[in-house]
Formats: C-alpha cells, structure tokens, sequence
C-alpha cells in the first residue's frame, strides 16, 4: 500500500495509462528579474530558470512537443502525454500571446496542459481564456503555482517578490473554472523550521488544492543563494532533517491532494548543491520505507479541519 498519493498512479486512474510530461520553454522571463518588481530574481535561481532539461526557448511550440516524444516515445512507449510549460513565468505575458501557446500545444495525443507560474502572474482574463480552451479542445488545464514557502518572512528574505497573499488570491481565481491547482514547494529554506512546513501542508490542505510538488533547495553558482552559501551567512539543513520535514509535511496532508514529487533533481554543471550528493531516488526510497517503518501515512494527522475543536458536541 502507498503510504502516499502518488501522481503517477493518480494519472493511470485519470487516464487509464501511464502518461509523461513533455517540457516546453517559451521565450519568457519573470517580473522578479525584468524590473517590473524587481531585477535580481529570487536568492536561489540562475540564469537558466528551471528548465535545464528543455528544448531552446526559440524553438515552436510543437517542435519541441515532437522533438520530446522522440526521445521519450522509444524508451517508454508513450502514447499520451501532458505539455508542461515549466521554465520562467508562462503566463508572464499578453494574454492573446498565452493563448496562442496553449492552443498549439493542443495535440490529439496531448491530453492536458500543465503551466507553471507565479502567483502574482496570473489574473482573470488569462484563466477566462485557458478555460475557453479546455472546452473547445478538451485538454485538462493544471496552474502550477510556484508558492515555495507559506512563511512571508522567508519570502521577503529569499526576494521573492510576492508573500502568501498573493497565493492565495490566485488559488480562489483558479478555483472559479475547471482546472486544477499545483502548489510547489521547498521544504528546506533558510529561514524556515520544522512547524513552517506543518503550516505549508495545512495551508494548502484547507485551501483544497489538487496537486503539490516538494523541492529540496540546490544552490546555483553566481546567485544571491550561493553568496551566502558560501560566506557562511546561512546553513542547510542535514538529509535526515529534510526526510523528518517531508514526513510531517505528509502526515499533515490532507489525503486526497497529489503528491507530484517528494524531491527535485538539478543540472551536475554549475551546482553548489544539490540533495547532499544523493541520488533523488534513494531519498525517496528512504522517505517511503521510514514512513512504513513508523506507521504513518498521507494525511493521518490530517485532524484540524471544518472546526475541530467544536466536534465534540457532534453526536
């Protein structure tokens, strides 16, 4: 039995097969580095964003959507695919621009549309329009929201640029159409303690959002992160630390969110930092079988919802 909601069996459930995500780089950039908000970008991230593994941000849309299933259609035999608009801020431009993105991605063998974001970086007439989408083409649409803590003094110290206001007002926009709602974070920020992450999974629990992906931080070199790194001036936790966080992060979770990932990968070249020189995998193993190993699943401490100190007097 799993001892969480893993997204790959949640996807075989939606789908009825195994599906992969394709990774589409679109020339876009944030409002944290543009000067809209601000030019330095958050503490952690490089040049590169996050999309280290995508297809040059020139190329179109559907270049990149048949150059990924070339090398994912030999190895895995795929025959569905969600279109992930990973690097950057994706919804960080013209709306009719944002539209005309998502509808090439729309493919017969495309079953749905993941748009990773920021949540002050998408308003009213972007989801009107992405939801005109999902009707006429019939592709599932998810905002992925990268939230990354729902400690605003972290995110004020990390330059983030937003705090958790701004997350929620875009979750309740979200929640008006049919979409659904990936919240991401890191679990091992300066800054943060082990009550920070309970906080992080009952905040998301309440809010009701769909899916959640967990990162553990790496640090790049020639960021804000990696200046402090290396001065000193800010310490990581130990891998046994992150495991401990990421438990209680579960245990605390509502059970019928999705659980995308429980630790992220990061490019070998030009890294500080990166999962205590640990295969990703390994860790995940470790979270699993600790988990087992105490008795503890997804969502069993999941208890503080819908009024919990007046349930009591229910009869």
């Amino acid at each position: 039995m799993a001892v969480y909601n893993k997204y790959s069996e949640y996807l075989r459930w939606r789908y009825g097969q195994k599906i992969y995500k394709l990774p589409i780089n679109l020339p876009v950039t944030c409002p944290n580095r543009d000067g809209n908000i601000g030019v330095d970008g958050c503490a952690f991230c490089g040049e590169a964003g996050a999309g280290f593994e995508s297809q040059p941000a020139s190329m179109p849309v559907a270049e990149q959507i048949m150059q990924n299933k070339l090398r994912i259609i030999p190895k895995y035999k795929a025959t569905k695919f969600i279109a992930y608009f990973q690097n950057f801020s994706n919804t960080y431009l013209p709306a009719e621009q944002l539209e005309k993105y998502v509808i090439e991605a729309c493919q017969s063998d495309i079953v749905g549309i993941a748009i990773a974001t920021r949540p002050d970086c998408i308003n009213d007439q972007q989801l009107q329009i992405l939801n005109r989408i999902h009707s006429e083409y019939g592709v599932d649409i998810a905002i992925e929201l990268g939230l990354q803590t729902v400690n605003y003094h972290t995110l004020t110290a990390i330059n983030r640029g937003h705090t958790l206001a701004e997350f929620i007002d875009a979750v309740l926009r979200i929640k008006k159409y049919s979409m659904e709602i990936c919240a991401h974070l890191i679990l091992n920020l300066p800054g943060d303690e082990h009550l920070d992450v309970i906080e992080n999974a009952k905040i998301l629990s309440a809010l009701q959002i769909n899916q959640v992906k967990l990162h553990a931080l790496y640090i790049m070199e020639n960021t804000v992160m990696a200046k402090w790194y290396q001065s000193g001036a800010i310490q990581l936790i130990s891998q046994n630390e992150y495991i401990d966080r990421v438990i209680a992060f579960l245990s605390y979770l509502h059970p019928e969110i999705v659980v995308q990932r429980l630790i992220g990968r990061a490019p070998k070249e030009g890294t500080l930092f990166v999962n205590w020189q640990t295969s990703w995998w390994r860790i995940q193993e470790e979270i699993e079988q600790r988990m087992k190993e105490l008795d503890l699943v997804q969502g069993c401490k999941c208890d503080y919802l819908n009024g919990s100190a007046v349930r009591k007097f229910i009869k």
